[in-house]
């Protein structure tokens, strides 16, 4: 049986690596010009594909990495130049404008895409976050010493609570969102974009240096 210190370690550091509170203004940056209906749908998709994600690493490790021959820091790199694409789209309001553009239909393949990449892939379910999934799977398996399944399912029990919390994050930021006007709104994008922009480079800087040293 884990120890209630072990569980609450988990849940502590992946609290810290999904940051559901620091990615919720970006959530709203992402999703700027949606209506309500689009911007839940956005939010709870991601976090179900996030969910996945961060399961899959949970039970299986590094073995799809390894299978692949792809390591954790090349992920990062990948996922940081991703996400500085993003970060352009954002400043110069180019996300807006796309949206503007296409129909009805597009809009709704446009949803599913930021459900899926940024905001499942690299935000929620970034690099630090699997790579805090996998190793916290090797170490909460090594402490279930009765049942080494028992540790699996209690890290499980864990990601599900804390992207629960996400989504209900995520969706309650909407209503910052109805307070700001769309002059706030312009200014709130622009600057989320510049701290995406940093933060993608972050990505990259350290998954270079692990690279390379």
């Amino acid at each position: 049986m884990l120890s209630y210190d072990v569980t609450l370690n988990a849940f502590v550091t992946l609290f810290v690596t999904v940051d559901p509170i620091g990615n919720a203004p970006l959530f709203l940056g992402l999703t700027i010009g949606m209506s309500s209906m689009d911007r839940r749908m956005v939010a709870i998709r991601g976090c179900v594909v996030a969910l996945l994600i961060l399961t899959l690493f949970a039970v299986t490790g590094t073995a799809i990495l390894d299978a692949m021959g792809i390591t954790i820091d090349a992920f990062r790199v990948a996922g940081g130049l991703l996400l500085f694409y993003t970060a352009f789209e954002m400043i110069y309001e180019k996300r807006q404008e796309r949206k503007e553009e296409v129909s009805k239909s597009a809009v709704k393949e446009h949803i599913a895409s930021i459900s899926v990449f940024p905001l499942a892939i690299p935000l929620l379910a970034g690099p630090g976050t699997i790579s805090a999934t996998i190793l916290l799977s090797s170490e909460m398996s090594a402490a279930s010493t009765e049942h080494h399944w028992m540790g699996i399912v209690t890290l499980l029990a864990v990601i599900f609570v804390l992207l629960l919390l996400t989504a209900i994050t995520l969706m309650a930021a909407e209503l910052l969102d109805k307070y700001i006007g769309n002059t706030g709104k312009m200014i709130l994008t622009r600057l989320l974009g510049v701290l995406l922009a940093a933060l993608s480079v972050q990505y990259v800087a350290d998954g270079a240096q692990a690279l390379f040293s």
